[in-house]
């Protein structure tokens, strides 16, 4: 058994891709549009999984954008991603600096959660060892629900 990928559905392609890629640093591998079934499909990796997942297709991120709109509740877009990333601070000052909600700060330098444009929550972890805390991290509460 092997991990393939985790499938979210989202409401907004473009605004999808813009959080996901341009601002989480995730990459397109790869991508199909379903004429008959009126979907398309867009999987991402995380930049040091881009090569495994280009040759085995996984450990990936599916986007699933159905052509015609619909609400999604009750789980029926999912619970939350986890990242590892080298510098929490830095992708959260990425994040926040676009106008992304840090919905629970990194004030330990190990965890912080944030959600997309849809509503994903997504964990994002300190690589290793935590980061020494620091402000404003520090001192942040948090906000939303994560």
């Amino acid at each position: 058994m092997r991990y393939l990928h985790t499938m979210v559905r989202v409401k907004d392609l473009d605004q999808a891709l813009h959080f996901y890629g341009t601002l989480f640093g995730l990459q397109e591998v790869r991508r199909t549009e379903n004429e008959k079934g009126r979907f398309t499909l867009v999987f991402l990796a995380a930049p040091g999984d881009v090569d495994h997942a280009e040759s085995r297709l996984s450990p990936c991120l599916e986007l699933t954008y159905n052509w015609d709109t619909e609400d999604y509740t009750g789980g029926r877009n999912f619970g939350h991603l986890a990242y590892e990333v080298d510098d929490i601070y830095a992708i959260c000052q990425k994040l926040m600096d676009a106008g992304v909600a840090i919905n629970r700060p990194p004030r330990d330098g190990n965890m912080a959660f944030v959600r997309s444009p849809d509503g994903i929550s997504i964990e994002i972890l300190q690589k290793g060892e935590p980061l020494a805390p620091q402000e404003p991290w520090s001192s942040m509460e948090n906000t939303g629900a994560w």
